[in-house]
């Protein structure tokens, strides 16, 4: 995993498939802000497909964040077909022939640190890109 994210300790991951629900599988933070960060699992193969984040810091340091949270943005973010990933991820799971996404969601910003969620996913995806030449697949425009 990334060092940028060793220092997060309010985390956790799911599992999700073409056949479950996100809405259901996702136990993300439904308060929380912070950054996901989805693995692609195809053929026994893992690949980092997509870093995401959620919540904005404002100029008097405190947090502004929609209501949901991670859970709200990983579930109802919009993604590919301007739909939410809800619809969208199995969707495009099955163009790609994804078995399934492991997804991991750090809590960047609370009471505990102050990690600006926007800059603790650039870091992973500077260092994406600086091992791969390239982004994640998914976090490159349609």
């Amino acid at each position: 995993m990334y060092k940028e994210l060793e220092k997060f300790t309010v985390k956790g991951n799911f599992t999700f498939t073409q056949e479950d629900s996100l809405d259901e599988v996702c136990n993300a933070s439904e308060t929380g802000s912070g950054v996901f960060i989805v693995y692609g699992i195809a053929e026994g193969a893992k690949e980092l497909i997509m870093v995401g984040s959620t919540g904005t810091v404002q100029n008097d340091g405190t947090l502004k964040s929609k209501n949901g949270g991670l859970h709200d943005k990983i579930v109802n973010g919009h993604q590919f077909a301007k739909t939410g990933r809800k619809y969208s991820w199995p969707a495009q799971m099955k163009i790609e022939n994804i078995g399934a996404l492991e997804v991991f969601w750090y809590e960047t910003f609370n009471g505990n640190v102050k990690g600006i969620p926007t800059t603790v996913e650039g870091q992973i995806l500077q260092n994406f890109l600086d091992e791969n030449g390239k982004l994640p697949k998914w976090n490159v425009a349609f």
